[in-house]
């Protein structure tokens, strides 16, 4: 059995650069790994089939046509073309619809584990990847060893990133309510020409100082993300929580992804544990504090 704890994310930053013919997006994002994880089990079964249990999520995580990590898997045999026989057990942690990347992670976790499992050597992790790609836009960053990456295209063109220095915590305020991204995207319009190319100078200017070590919330004004236009006038839930955020003085407060989870940047634990804590006091909120990693 091979257990894999699959991380959420954090975008700290999101431009969407413009629509496709295919119909997706092209965008420019930061991805970053964060301690809040879902926990996946994975065992090879003597009997022919795919097998999945979900603990801690919503009822139809639970059916195989909405599973991620059921996807995924069928894709592993057929595109390696071995004999379906596998037992996935997941534990669910991260809210779902939340922006967090907690399904895209769970996909990538049962791809790493099933290569782990029937030993696939290193020449197979390319190959892995165009799966990954094919499962998801989210899911390909899940399969690098990084704690911040890069992403292009639909987020699936990587460059991961090392940062330096010393990082800041994050609190996470999930407000209770999903938002869903196909309903985001659908109200999105994209910006002019010309705020967009000073959005992605920014973008540069920000994987600058997480590799120089001059990333810290007080500097941290080139956190962007473009969703949040959608999202923050029909959405009270999500407008709401960014606002108590910063009213209780985190520095640097942002929604990540298409949302609905916001969060805080605070220099040390002790001001961010004293964020949470208020935070928890909210009927209906789900609070996380966690470091980058």
């Amino acid at each position: 059995m091979i257990k894999i704890k699959a991380r959420a994310k954090l975008n700290l930053f999101l431009e969407v650069t413009r629509r496709r013919p295919d119909g997706y997006h092209e965008l420019a994002t930061l991805f970053a790994r964060v301690g809040l994880a879902d926990e996946l089990r994975v065992w090879r079964t003597r009997s022919e089939g795919i097998s999945l249990r979900v603990t801690g999520g919503p009822k139809e995580l639970g059916r195989p046509e909405d599973n991620i990590v059921y996807r995924a898997a069928e894709k592993f045999f057929e595109a390696f073309r071995l004999r379906p026989a596998a037992a996935f057990a997941l534990k669910k942690r991260i809210p779902v619809g939340a922006g967090l990347g907690g399904g895209s992670s769970d996909g990538a976790a049962a791809l790493r584990g099933l290569a782990g499992l029937y030993r696939l050597p290193r020449a197979s992790f390319p190959k892995l990847m165009r799966i990954a790609a094919s499962v998801g836009s989210d899911v390909p960053f899940f399969m690098l060893d990084a704690a911040f990456a890069e992403g292009r295209g639909r987020g699936e063109k990587l460059k991961p990133l090392k940062a330096a220095g010393r990082l800041p915590y994050a609190v996470l305020v999930y407000p209770g309510e999903p938002v869903y991204t196909k309903e985001v995207y659908g109200n999105l319009k994209i910006a002019p020409g010309a705020e967009v190319r000073r959005r992605l100078g920014e973008f540069r200017e920000l994987c600058g100082l997480i590799r120089k070590g001059g990333f810290a919330p007080g500097r941290a004004g080139k956190l962007f993300n473009r969703l949040e236009d959608p999202v923050l006038p029909r959405h009270k839930a999500v407008r709401l929580a960014r606002q108590r955020l910063e009213e209780l003085g985190a520095e640097a407060v942002l929604m990540s992804g298409s949302g609905a989870t916001v969060f805080g940047l605070c220099r040390g634990r002790a001001k961010a544990a004293g964020i949470a804590s208020e935070m928890r006091r909210i009927r209906g909120y789900r609070i996380f504090l966690t470091k980058f990693c």
